[in-house]
Formats: C-alpha cells, sequence, structure tokens
C-alpha cells in the first residue's frame, strides 16, 4: 500500500511568536502552548517573564523576555526589532496585554479611562501595524487578538474596559478585511470567565460570583490553560482560511 505523507497543521516548528503580558495568566499560558506546539516565543511586558521563559527553554524551544511598558506606544517598534534580532524573524504576534480599572460609570475617572484605553486598543493597533509590515514584507503571518466577552456585552463598572474591548472586536474584523489579502491572518479569542488576577476582584465577591457560575453552563470558572489550545489554531497553518474571526473560549456563557 502506498504511504501518504501525514502533515501537522498545528505545528509551528520554525515559528516565532511574540506574546504581550506574558508574565502570568493567559499570556503565560499562550506562551507556553506555543512553545509545546514548535514556536520560539518573545515575552513581552513591563517584569521581567522569567518563569515564563524558563518553562518554554525546557521544553526545547527559544525563549527571549523583551522589555516593555506598553502603556504607550513608545517601545512598539523596538519590541519587534528586537524579537527579530534575537530570534530571527516574527511570524506570530499574541496581543494579550491588558488592564481593568472598576467604578460605577457617574464616577469613572479620565485617568481610568485612558490609562485602559492606552493599554488595551492604542498599544495593541500600533503593535498590529509595526508586526503586520513585517509580516507584510515576509510573506504573511499570524495575529491573535485577546478579546473579551465584553466584546460582545456591556457589563458593569468598567466602562473604558468594556470599550477597549468592544473596540479590539472591531479592530481584528478591520485588519483582517486589509490584510488578508497580504497573507495575514487577523483573529480573537474572547476568554469567559478566566481565573485570573484580572478577575480576583470578581471571584472574591461572594454574589457576583455565585451569578457568574450560574450563567455558565460548564459551571466552573475557566483556567488560562483553556486558552493555549485555540491560540495554537488560530496561530497554525490550520486556521488559514480564518479570517476576522472572535473565537469565544467561555464554558458556554454565549450561549445561555
Amino acid at each position: 500500500m502506498r504511504e501518504i505523507a501525514m502533515t501537522n497543521p498545528f505545528d509551528l516548528t520554525g515559528k516565532v511568536a511574540i506574546v504581550t503580558g506574558a508574565n502570568t495568566g493567559i499570556g503565560q499560558a499562550i506562551a507556553v502552548a506555543l512553545a509545546t506546539a514548535g514556536a520560539d516565543v518573545a515575552c513581552v511586558g513591563r517584569t521581567p517573564a522569567e518563569d515564563t521563559v524558563a518553562q518554554i527553554r525546557a521544553l526545547g524551544r527559544k525563549a527571549e523576555i523583551v522589555s516593555a511598558d506598553l502603556s504607550t506606544i513608545e517601545p512598539v517598534q523596538r519590541v519587534v526589532d528586537e524579537t527579530v534580532a534575537k530570534l530571527g524573524g516574527l511570524d506570530i504576534l499574541i496581543n494579550n496585554a491588558g488592564i481593568i480599572r472598576r467604578a460605577d460609570a457617574v464616577d469613572f475617572t479620565e485617568a481610568d479611562w485612558d490609562a485602559v484605553i492606552d493599554t488595551n486598543l492604542k498599544s495593541v493597533f500600533f503593535l498590529c501595524q509595526a508586526a503586520g509590515r513585517h509580516m507584510i514584507a515576509n510573506g504573511g503571518g499570524k495575529i491573535v487578538n485577546i478579546a473579551s466577552m465584553l466584546t460582545f456585552q456591556g457589563g458593569i463598572r468598567v466602562p473604558s474596559y468594556t470599550a477597549s474591548k468592544s473596540g479590539i472586536g472591531g479592530l481584528t474584523k478591520l485588519l483582517a478585511n486589509e490584510w488578508a489579502a497580504k497573507g495575514i491572518n487577523v483573529n480573537a479569542i474572547a476568554p469567559g470567565y478566566i481565573a485570573t488576577n484580572n478577575t480576583a476582584a470578581l471571584q472574591a465577591d461572594e454574589t457576583r460570583n455565585r451569578s457568574i457560575l450560574d450563567r455558565i453552563p460548564a459551571g466552573k470558572w475557566g483556567d488560562a490553560s483553556d486558552l493555549g489550545g485555540a491560540a495554537v489554531f488560530l496561530s497554525s497553518a490550520a486556521a488559514n482560511y480564518v479570517q476576522g474571526h472572535i473565537l469565544a473560549v467561555d464554558g458556554g456563557w454565549l450561549a445561555r
């Protein structure tokens, strides 16, 4: 019988990824998942992602720390340039870094509005732009933005976060429209309620925690590692014809 050679469309061997906010939580889980699939990873953030880098290197992949404060766009081009210099290229960008501020809408401050929008939306666009220029010049790539349930819903007491994540949904579609024909896939992942530092206040609030759990068909908060498979899929050849999609990983939250 003639053997048919099979390739793994999820294999990321030889690919180089940037993951922002890679120190803990979702960013760390995605960085490790990409490395498990074969990618080398630049771990970007204000806090050096030493543990993440150690985990990736233990898998036999290359990993580098790229220090950058993404509350401004000042380091954006350097992040791309440093990644290319240290790891030899750039094929995948995961825009995960983000912050949140909580207050009633009537009390929300301009400072909290600007801080969240600058980090969660403005820096994301300009990092997409810098990575996109490199990817267009080199034949293509994959960009995955981290959206939210609040890309689809309003939420409460997080006006700037909701605005930023709604913006991520629109930005993802716009970039897909512009760049699909240039070989770049732009998609997003919308995590459901994941147990991370950003959601610690909700987990600690007994009433809100119960209302959240009652709404999730899976009956539990997600773990950061639950995002890994989705990130690998959207970063791989398996997603070559997926464009402008927002993939919910939410335990069924949006289905209820």
